[in-house]
C-alpha cells in the first residue's frame, strides 16, 4: 500500500471524551466504506511504550473531500500528541487496509452492531450507500451509556431522511446518568430488540463492531438465536 504524508486541517469534539480529525486527502486516494489506516507520527515530542503507531478507520464516507478518524482520547503520548498537533502538522498515512465492508447482494439486509466509537466503520458504510442510492436495507443498532458519548449520534439519525431502505435504532443504558433527553431504545442490544425492528433474524447479514466484550456477547447472543455464524463479522476495537 502506498504511504502518504497528510496535513491536519481541522480537529473537533464529538461527544464527552472524543475528538474528530479531519486531514487532507491526497491526489489519487480511494478507499471503500469500512476500511481503516495505519496513522504513524512523525518525529513526536513524546511517545511510551504503545509506539508511534495507531490503527484507525477511515471514518469518512469515500465520498467526502477530507480524511476523518475519530477516537476517544484516553490518556496515552499518542493521543496526546494527537490533541494537540497543531493544524498544518502531518501524519503519515498507510492505506487503505481491511474487509469490513458492505455486501455486494442488494436483497440481504445488513444490520450494524456497533457500541461506542465503534460506529465509526458504519458511518462510512451508511453514508456511502445514501450517496450511492443503493437497494440494500440497512439496520443500525448503535448502544451507548448517555447520548452526551454517542459519536454521530444526529447525523446518522438524521440519514434516514435520505435513505428511506435506512432505519436508525439507538439505546442507551445508562440513561440515569444523562442530562440529555432520549426518547429511543434503552438497555442492552438483545434478541427481542433486533426481532422489533428487523424481523427474521436468519436473513440479513451481520457487521458487529465495538469494544472486545461488546462483540463477544453480539455474537453469542445471535448464535443463540439460531443466526448462522456465516452471516456474522465482526471488528474488534482494542485500548478506546
Amino acid at each position: 500500500m502506498p504511504v502518504y504524508n497528510v496535513k491536519l486541517i481541522r480537529k473537533e469534539d464529538i461527544a464527552d471524551g472524543t475528538m474528530a480529525f479531519y486531514f487532507e486527502k491526497p491526489e489519487g486516494f480511494s478507499h471503500k466504506a469500512g476500511q481503516y489506516a495505519d496513522l504513524t507520527l512523525i518525529d513526536p515530542q513524546q511517545t511510551d511504550a504503545e509506539g508511534n503507531v495507531r490503527t484507525f478507520t477511515l471514518a469518512n464516507a469515500p465520498y467526502e473531500d477530507a480524511l476523518m478518524f475519530a477516537t476517544r482520547m484516553r490518556d496515552s503520548a499518542f493521543k496526546r500528541e494527537l490533541k494537540t498537533m497543531p493544524i498544518g502538522a502531518e501524519i503519515s498515512l498507510d492505506a487503505p487496509h481491511g474487509t469490513f465492508t458492505l455486501h455486494n447482494k442488494t436483497d440481504v439486509p445488513a444490520v450494524f452492531l456497533t457500541g461506542g466509537i465503534g460506529l465509526t466503520p458504519a458511518r462510512s458504510i451508511i453514508l456511502q450507500a445514501a450517496h450511492d442510492k443503493l437497494a440494500h436495507k440497512i439496520y443500525l443498532f448503535d448502544s451507548n451509556k448517555r447520548p452526551e458519548d454517542a459519536v454521530f449520534l444526529d447525523e446518522l439519525m438524521a440519514a434516514q431522511h435520505d435513505n428511506p431502505n435506512y432505519t436508525f435504532i439507538g439505546t442507551m443504558t445508562q440513561m440515569e446518568k444523562s442530562k440529555c433527553s432520549w426518547d429511543g431504545e434503552t438497555g442492552l442490544i438483545d434478541e427481542t430488540m433486533l426481532t422489533k425492528y428487523v424481523g427474521d433474524l436468519n436473513v440479513p447479514i451481520y457487521y458487529i463492531v465495538g469494544p472486545q466484550g461488546m462483540v463477544y456477547a453480539m455474537v453469542e447472543m445471535l448464535l443463540t438465536a439460531g443466526v448462522d455464524d456465516d452471516n456474522i463479522r465482526t471488528e474488534e476495537f482494542f485500548g478506546y
